[in-house]
C-alpha cells in the first residue's frame, strides 16, 4: 500500500514529475486519450494536474481555441476544445506551446479539466475534479487535502 502524499507538502514553484500509472480520459462515452507517458504538476495545496502528450489523444479530438491564460511558473497557456461522440467541450483543455525553461518537458502536452469529461482515470482509479472552476487538478486516494479551489481558498 502506498502512503498518500499531502498536497500541503508540495513545493512552490511546482514540481514536475513523470507518472507511472496509465492515464485515461473518457468523453461522450468514448476513450479519447490514453497513455503510459504522462507528466504531472505538483503545486502546494493542489491535487496533481496531469499532462498527456498530444499523441495520446485520438485524431480529431483536440481543437485549438483563441483563449489564453498566464501562469507565473509555466508561461502562457493556449486552450483547446475536445470533441467526441457528437459532444464538444469548449476550452476544456490547455497546453503550453512554449513554456518557461524549467517546464520545457510540458511543451505541447495537454491537460484536461477532469470535471468536464465523463471520467478521468489514474491507473484503475476514477479521479474527482478539483473544486472550483479554475483549477485543473485530479483528486485520487494517492493525495490528501485540503485542496485549493473551494470557496474561501482563493488566497491560500
Amino acid at each position: 500500500m502506498i502512503t498518500p502524499r499531502r498536497v500541503a507538502d508540495f513545493p512552490r514553484p511546482p514540481a514536475l514529475e513523470r507518472v507511472t500509472e496509465r492515464i485515461r480520459i473518457v468523453l461522450a462515452g468514448e476513450t479519447i486519450a490514453e497513455t503510459d507517458d504522462a507528466l504531472r504538476i505538483l503545486e502546494t495545496t493542489h491535487p496533481p494536474t496531469y499532462y498527456l502528450p498530444p499523441s495520446a489523444f485520438r485524431s480529431g479530438i483536440l481543437i485549438p481555441r483563441p483563449r489564453t491564460s498566464f501562469c507565473e511558473w509555466k508561461g502562457t497557456a493556449r486552450y483547446l476544445s475536445l470533441t467526441a461522440g457528437g459532444r464538444t467541450e469548449h476550452d476544456a483543455a490547455w497546453t503550453y506551446p512554449d513554456p518557461t525553461p524549467a517546464y520545457a518537458d510540458l511543451t505541447d502536452c495537454v491537460a484536461v479539466y477532469c470535471g468536464r469529461m465523463d471520467a478521468c482515470y489514474v491507473g484503475d482509479e476514477r479521479a474527482i475534479p478539483q473544486p472550483g472552476g479554475f483549477y485543473g487538478g485530479w483528486i485520487t486516494s494517492a493525495f490528501i487535502g485540503p485542496f485549493k479551489g473551494s470557496p474561501g481558498t482563493e488566497y491560500w
